[in-house]
């Protein structure tokens, strides 16, 4: 099994993206600061690019869903390689 920390930065990640790609759909660009009257966010970057805390914050968040999942009987394994 893989670990919970393996598994929520790969987690984490993937829900910055997609918090990403639908802020820029709806007109946000990256800006100096979160402005929501101009819809600028500085965290409209890369999940690789982020400040470490927010990275931090999306971690946590990841590891919730992955113990949520883990205490409801569900097991997270990566395929291996062909």
């Amino acid at each position: 099994m893989i670990s919970e920390d393996v598994v929520s930065e790969v987690v984490a990640a993937a829900v910055h993206e997609t918090w990403m790609r639908s802020r820029l759909a709806q007109g946000w660009t990256c800006g100096p600061e979160r402005n929501d009257a101009l819809k600028t966010n500085p965290c409209i970057v890369p999940y690789e690019d982020l400040p470490e805390i927010e990275k931090a914050y999306d971690r946590e968040t990841a590891k919730a869903v992955v113990r949520m999942l883990r205490s409801q009987g569900f097991e997270i394994n990566r395929r291996s390689e062909r």
